[in-house]
């Protein structure tokens, strides 16, 4: 172990230094990255149930201009009184009924289907991002700028796939759809049907779009202050019984229902916004019924079908309307999809955001990974340097440490070697950084200088850590590390452990699960807070006796007898190491 001269001595732009989220360059990045992820290749499950899709619904679309027709049939044979022809024709309807029924049923449920296999993918690449590394740390702890990332993942994800699933069908069929009617409207009315039709939808386009801007934004602003509320009653909900001994249920219901109002604010400000929209959809609508007689009518009146009987041209009109009034619900149905649009717009944003954070972050652990192996060759050592003892855990290079949120000075030019059977006790005052020099350690923080280098595993063959609040995953005492406390793990299959144990049986569950990995290192963070000095004693003198090499921070002096050295921490980056045996204070430089 080496001590060194004793040192005299942010989070990203928040949501109001950004421009709104909107329909633009950026959302279709974003919503691009998204389909990758959903289609990421041939023949993925997404990429078979799309086609699939577009077969069925390119059948449906056929089997719903047949029964289109069916009606100008029916003029026809009825105005002729054709007893023979009524009867074929009313069992052709009932057949194409059938088979128009099954397709639309067999289209909402790949559709369905399609919904689950998007969520699977999505939420699993974004689980993949967020359990790399330290990732989830530092999206909790060190970010700012991602409100409720567990939002983000579960609700905003569900909801997205299911907007994009439940336009699907409309969206893939449009282009077959449209230009297939285009050319009947043609063929019917003329040059006139279809471009009237064309521009009637450009402009209705146009409306919409300068109408769904402005909901994008405050739809991610609903989600934002949506998630906030959820949080702050699983605070309560954690915190219940603290927050019952302070009597804070008066506090904590006014601050809820000023989140909640909050809330409720901006959904009022959203619903209002959304009526102007709903406004044009609605209008365009039934326009859209209108203009689809005058495009018939136009011809007529120009004496187009003038040689026609009453009964032919009733057949006529009747398969005309049919055409103009189904272009014009084609296009109808693109702008009813706008409050759709803005939904999924809202979530690409968010979801878009969520991916783009942890990526960097990845990109970022790896990078640093990447960097602190290639500063050591394959025998642990510094090129060119001397070599390092095998049995070294930690070496810390003049490493300066500040909070990474406030740049508060903590550790200045801290040299220290940690081996094994050199336990190593840190104490000080509550601020002076003992903790940050453990989530430094264990790579959860990076220096703000120098270097530190963890040159042993984590896990049984390693180090292991004990924080100061115990983890417990929701699962059987089996799955939490236990499997020696057979008769225990049988017993209790599964348990809320936070409900049920003291804060003094978690820490002794936590020591349970690390005599059981019996690592050659174990960082303790205050780990026996909780417990009476004569069960800390024990459990201190079990893991010595285990062969374990301690880093601990606590405050009681009886634990110094069972480390080597002591490295007391006095703030603003001042420190000193002693070595315990000879207590006494090591001069400026020396070390073992």
């Amino acid at each position: 172990m080496a001590g060194g001269s004793a040192g005299a001595g942010g989070a990203g732009a928040g949501a109001g230094g950004r421009p709104g989220p909107r329909l633009d360059g950026l959302f279709l990045r974003r919503f691009l990255r998204l389909q990758a992820v959903l289609f990421p290749g041939w023949p993925s499950p997404g990429a078979l149930m799309f086609l699939t899709l577009l077969c069925v619904a390119l059948l449906e679309q056929l089997v719903i201009y047949q029964v289109g027709v069916i009606p100008s049939q029916y003029y026809e044979v009825l105005g002729n009184k054709d007893f023979s022809g009524f009867k074929t024709l009313t069992a052709v309807a009932l057949t194409l009924i059938v088979a128009n029924s099954t397709l639309k049923s067999f289209d909402q449920f790949i559709c369905n289907m399609m919904y689950v296999s998007w969520r699977k993918s999505l939420t699993e690449y974004l689980h993949s991002c967020y359990f790399q590394g330290q990732v989830y740390y530092s999206l909790h702890v060190l970010r700012e700028d991602i409100d409720n990332p567990d939002q983000r993942i579960s609700q905003d994800v569900e909801r997205f796939c299911r907007q994009l699933s439940s336009m699907a069908s409309k969206l893939i069929i449009s282009p077959f759809t449209l230009a297939y009617y285009t050319y009947q409207c043609f063929h019917s009315t003329g040059w006139l049907g279809p471009v009237s039709i064309f521009g009637y939808f450009i402009i209705g386009t146009i409306v919409n779009k300068v109408l769904m801007s402005p909901i994008v934004s405050k739809l991610v602003q609903q989600e934002k202050l949506e998630g906030d509320f959820r949080f702050k009653h699983m605070q309560i909900r954690v915190n219940a019984e603290p927050a019952a001994f302070y009597r804070a249920g008066r506090v904590e219901h006014m601050r809820t229902d000023r989140r909640l109002q909050s809330l409720l604010q901006t959904q009022r400000e959203l619903i209002g916004k959304e009526l102007w929209l709903y406004i044009g959809i609605n209008t365009f609508d039934y326009l859209g019924s209108i203009l689809s007689y005058v495009i018939i009518a136009i011809p007529i009146f120009s004496g187009v079908y003038g040689d026609l009987s009453p009964t032919e041209l009733s057949a006529l009109v009747s398969k005309n309307a049919f055409v103009s009034i189904y272009l014009i619900g084609c296009f109808s149905q693109l702008i009813d999809l706008s409050s759709t649009v803005t939904d999924v717009a809202g979530y690409t944003h968010r979801i878009g955001e969520l991916q783009e954070t942890l990526l960097s972050l990845g990109r970022k652990k790896n990078n640093s990974y990447s960097e602190a192996k290639a500063s050591w060759d394959l025998d642990g050592s510094h090129s060119g340097e001397d070599p390092v003892p095998r049995d070294t855990a930690f070496l810390l290079e003049r490493m300066t440490l500040s909070v990474p949120s406030s740049g508060k000075l903590l550790i200045k030019d801290l040299s220290l070697r940690i081996s094994q059977g050199n336990s190593v006790m840190i104490v000080g005052n509550t601020g002076t950084g003992k903790t940050s020099l453990l989530r430094v350690l264990g790579g959860l923080w990076e220096s703000t200088q120098g270097s530190i280098k963890m040159l042993t595993c984590f896990g049984p063959r390693g180090v292991v850590f004990l924080p100061q609040r115990p983890f417990f995953t929701d699962g059987s005492l089996r799955e939490q590390g236990l499997q020696m406390m057979r008769e225990l793990c049988d017993s209790w299959s599964w348990l809320g452990w936070y409900d049920i144990l003291s804060p003094g049986e978690m820490q002794r569950l936590s020591f349970a699960r690390l005599f059981y990995l019996q690592p050659k290192y174990a960082v303790l963070d205050e780990a026996t807070s909780a417990l009476t000095e004569e069960v800390e004693h024990e459990l201190y003198r079990v893991c010595l006796q285990l062969g374990m090499t301690l880093i601990s921070v606590g405050h009681r002096a009886s634990l110094e007898k069972f480390h080597s050295w002591i490295l007391k921490l006095h703030g603003e980056g001042r420190w000193e190491l002693t070595q315990r045996e000879k207590m006494k204070r090591l001069p400026v430089g020396e070390g073992c």
